[in-house]
């Protein structure tokens, strides 16, 4: 059968509040999201797995909080004067480590943000004692911070995050595939976005319908990625 060609179209995540599936694994960071003004210090630090929803918490503080929000990767490409005071999210801290300028930075953003009344969220996968910060300064702060963890998820998360992962690709799941996929992938947020992912593309380039009979035949030939 000739494969068809597969348009790489852009998703869209929803990333609105009824869109965030509460469980065990984070009902903790969702509520200390919710309690921001009362964080210690008016900081927190947010840690979790990659694609946990640790952006999309903080896209609902932001619209609580009117906060701004800056990817650490671009932070030395930004003016820290232009939110001194403002609510500030800042994602992916653990890049920064070991590049001075963007260290000196950080620790520039989080001294007037927080010195003018502004309060700082920053993300990344685990606590600022792992990340390798060289600017003992900047070290110092952030390790003084309270941290709050999404935990890797339970069969009720993981389940929504792979309904969540097919909606974002305008793809609706037989009940069946669901429960069919969660004992047979890693229980992790990074391998439920592999196994959507290679589902949406195989159907789409072999014309057949997203189903468990695909997503056996895609796990018996890549068991590995999963």
């Amino acid at each position: 059968m000739p494969r068809q060609l597969a348009f790489d179209l852009p998703l869209r995540e929803a990333r609105g509040r009824g869109d965030f599936f509460v469980s065990a694994s984070n009902r903790a960071a969702l509520a200390a999201i919710d309690g921001w003004r009362d964080w210690p210090g008016h900081k927190l630090v947010l840690t979790g797995p990659v694609g946990a929803g640790k952006s999309h918490l903080v896209q609902l503080w932001a619209e609580q909080a009117s906060a701004v929000v800056i990817d650490a990767a671009r932070l030395v490409q930004s003016a820290p004067e232009d939110v001194a005071g403002r609510n500030v999210a800042l994602e992916d801290a653990e890049v920064l480590a070991g590049d001075a300028r963007a260290e000196a930075a950080a620790f520039h953003l989080h001294n007037l943000v927080l010195a003018e009344g502004g309060s700082l969220l920053t993300t990344a996968v685990t606590a600022p004692s792992r990340w390798g910060l060289t600017l003992p300064d900047l070290a110092s702060r952030m390790e003084g911070t309270s941290v709050i963890a999404i935990d890797p998820p339970d069969d009720a998360l993981l389940a929504a995050v792979l309904v969540k992962l097919f909606a974002d690709r305008q793809i609706d799941p037989p009940e069946t595939l669901i429960r069919y996929l969660l004992p047979r992938i890693d229980r992790s947020f990074a391998a439920a976005r592999k196994i959507v992912a290679a589902l949406d593309e195989t159907a789409l380039a072999e014309a057949k319908p997203v189903s468990r009979d695909l997503a056996r035949q895609i796990l018996e030939a890549q068991h590995d990625l999963f």
